[in-house]
């Protein structure tokens, strides 16, 4: 992976809309040179997906689809426009290996397949460590003011 641009100037406050317990993701890492976006979360027991010790299919979406407005949050912020609200449009080619566990640390990438106008087609990766738990296509539509 090319070298990635940290965020460090924004918090995951500032770029998704999502406040706790609600919030799926730890932090944004940023984006690399092909403007795919970075973002981690660390399953804990007290998240709302979380039964019997793993996040479940609805956590792991929930967990892509905030990875993705958390690039587009960047790249909002990036030229001081405000952060616009997101929402899942259609999930495609949805693949899950298998449940993560409390205490493991999933690491997200999202890339832009394309974009027309309000609505962006992405494909998501979610590891933990070099073993690929769950991947998908995702259209989100955003709104802007």
């Amino acid at each position: 992976m090319s070298a990635i641009s940290p965020q460090n100037r924004f918090s995951v406050a500032d770029l998704i809309p999502q406040r706790p317990p609600i919030t799926m993701i730890d932090a944004f890492i940023g984006i690399d040179a092909y403007q795919t976006g970075i973002a981690t979360l660390t399953v804990k027991n007290d998240c709302l997906f979380v039964q019997d010790n793993r996040l479940q299919e609805s956590g792991l979406i929930e967990h892509i689809a905030q990875s993705a407005a958390a690039r587009a949050g960047y790249l909002f912020r990036m030229t001081d426009a405000p952060v616009p609200l997101g929402f899942i449009g259609s999930i495609d080619k949805l693949t899950i290996s298998r449940l993560p566990a409390t205490g493991e640390q999933l690491t997200t990438s999202v890339t832009v397949i394309s974009e027309v106008a309000d609505v962006t087609m992405i494909q998501a990766q979610t590891k933990v460590g070099d073993e690929q738990l769950a991947g998908c296509r995702m259209k989100m539509f955003f709104k802007r003011d």
